[in-house]
C-alpha cells in the first residue's frame, strides 16, 4: 500500500486518539516521529523506542531529552494491502513502543500478543 506522509501521520494521530487513557496518560516528554524508513534502509522495523523505559531510569527531571517513538511508515505500508490494514498494524506498534516506554520487553509483549 501506498500513502504520502501526510495522510500516514493523519492515521497515526487517529490511531493515537484511540488508545486508552490510561496508556497514554502516563507518557511523559514523548515525542512521537514519522520517518520514511530505518537508518539501515530496511523494510524489517516497524517502530522504534529510544528512551530509557520506566523501570529503568534512576531519577528524570528537567533538561532530560524526550524520548521518541518512531513509526517508519515505508515499513508499515509495505505489509498493508489496505487502510484497514495499516490502521491496525500502526495500532499495534503504537502499543508495542508505549510498553516499551513502560519497561515491558519483547518477550512479555510475544505472550501478550503484541509482538
Amino acid at each position: 500500500m501506498e500513502l504520502d506522509a501526510e495522510a500516514f501521520e493523519r492515521l497515526v494521530v487517529d490511531e493515537l486518539d484511540e488508545l486508552p487513557d490510561d496508556m497514554v496518560e502516563g507518557l511523559e516528554n514523548v515525542v512521537f516521529v514519522v520517518e520514511d524508513r530505518p537508518e539501515d534502509g530496511s523494510l524489517d522495523l516497524l517502530g522504534l523506542y529510544e528512551g530509557v523505559s520506566l523501570t529503568e531510569r534512576d531519577r528524570y527531571g528537567f533538561g532530560e531529552m524526550p524520548d521518541r517513538i518512531v513509526l517508519y511508515r515505508e515499513s508499515l505500508c509495505a505489509i498493508a494491502d489496505t487502510e484497514d490494514e495499516l490502521r491496525d498494524e500502526i495500532h499495534v506498534t503504537l502499543v508495542h513502543e508505549i510498553a516499551h516506554f513502560y519497561g515491558i520487553d519483547d518477550d512479555r509483549l510475544h505472550e501478550l500478543g503484541w509482538a
